[in-house]
């Protein structure tokens, strides 16, 4: 495996999916669930992108709902690498609301998400390093590691 590093803008991942009545509540919003498992899925995809795995889901952060996505309202999500620790990675997902019919768009959720890369034993393996460009993808870079110390603190 090529273990050059790759930068922070080959991981992004942009998904989106239409609310639809199957994944509702009775007040008509997107289950927090559904947008759970959105975002996995677009943490996922930018994860698989940078290191050329199969990747696992070891942690998410906390999730708060700012603003709640209705039926017929677009879910965009927007997923990229924030920091590398050898077989892990950190990855960040923001996502909005996208009213189609006035454009109105809103934050609706953001988390921070863990992924471990492994072979085709359920090993992990090696992830290429990421490599920030940006002011805020060096701020980013530079959190991840503070919030991983605290991850593995509270493992104990």
């Amino acid at each position: 495996m090529n273990l050059e590093g790759k930068f922070v803008r080959e991981s992004i991942s942009d998904y989106s999916e239409l609310a639809l009545p199957n994944d509702a509540n009775s007040l008509g919003n997107l289950l927090g669930g559904k947008i759970m498992h959105l975002v996995d899925l677009a943490g996922a995809i930018a994860a698989m992108r940078h290191s050329g795995n199969v990747v696992v889901t070891a942690s998410i952060d906390q999730m708060q709902f700012i603003h709640p996505v209705r039926l017929g309202q677009l879910v965009r999500l927007r997923a990229s690498v924030n920091r590398v620790f050898r077989t892990s990675m950190e990855v960040g997902v923001k996502v909005w609301m996208e009213d189609l019919i006035t454009g109105a768009e809103k934050h609706v959720s953001s988390a921070f998400l863990t992924f471990v890369a492994i072979d085709a034993e359920g090993r992990g393996v090696a992830i290429p390093p990421v490599v920030p460009e940006t002011d805020d993808e060096k701020r980013r870079y530079e959190e991840a590691g503070a919030r991983r110390a605290y991850r593995l603190a509270n493992r104990k």
